[in-house]
């Protein structure tokens, strides 16, 4: 039986090995590469350009992008999250699987846990029935 490849691209804070081992029982399968990728953009400088530079950065062949098995944790700027999905998007054929994490209750000092894996294409599919 073969094992699947499961790629965690990470934009945001570093995820704690709590948190690996939740996404991994979450993808019903272990992670076994995660890239964590700095996503730090010049506000002053033109977005998309920047956002294009960091997933050319990644490193995957269009291949990869379109077969492998990969879960995206969004930025959290907003705006940049949003080229990143058009642009993943485009590369991919189909929206990605993304990672939503909350904040933890009463937690000192603050930290965020995985909430759940939520996959965009499903959602899109769904909503394409309201039109």
């Amino acid at each position: 039986m073969e094992v699947v490849t499961v790629i965690l691209i990470n934009f945001a804070h570093p995820l704690t090995a709590d948190d690996i081992t939740a996404i991994g029982a979450l993808a019903k399968q272990p992670l076994t590469e995660i890239r964590n990728i700095n996503a730090q953009l010049d506000p002053q400088g033109d977005i998309t350009v920047q956002v294009e530079a960091i997933l050319d950065g990644i490193g995957l062949s269009p291949q990869e992008w379109q077969n492998m098995p990969i879960i995206i944790n969004l930025p959290s700027l907003n705006y940049s999250a949003a080229v990143m999905l058009a642009m993943l998007h485009g590369r991919m054929g189909y929206f990605p699987a993304i990672l939503r994490m909350r904040p933890e209750p009463e937690a000192l000092p603050p930290r965020f846990v995985v909430a759940e894996i939520i996959n965009l294409q499903t959602v899109r599919e769904r909503a394409r029935r309201k039109r």
